[in-house]
């Protein structure tokens, strides 16, 4: 015979059948995509050069 403690269970999560495409994804957005905050002019040459294939030197 074994004691197994009666603790409560939480619930499992529902299943929901929503349509996901209904749902806008991460990707709806232009959030995200390489936007840099605005800086000075010689910040965007030092991040230029530092971003500059080798074969650009």
């Amino acid at each position: 015979m074994s004691t197994v403690s009666e603790q409560p269970r939480e619930p499992k999560p529902a299943l929901v059948f929503d349509d996901p495409l209904d749902q806008p994804a991460s990707d709806d957005t232009d959030r995200g995509w390489g936007e840099r905050p605005s800086g000075d002019s010689a910040a965007d040459l030092k991040r230029f050069l530092d971003e500059k294939p080798p074969h650009h030197i």
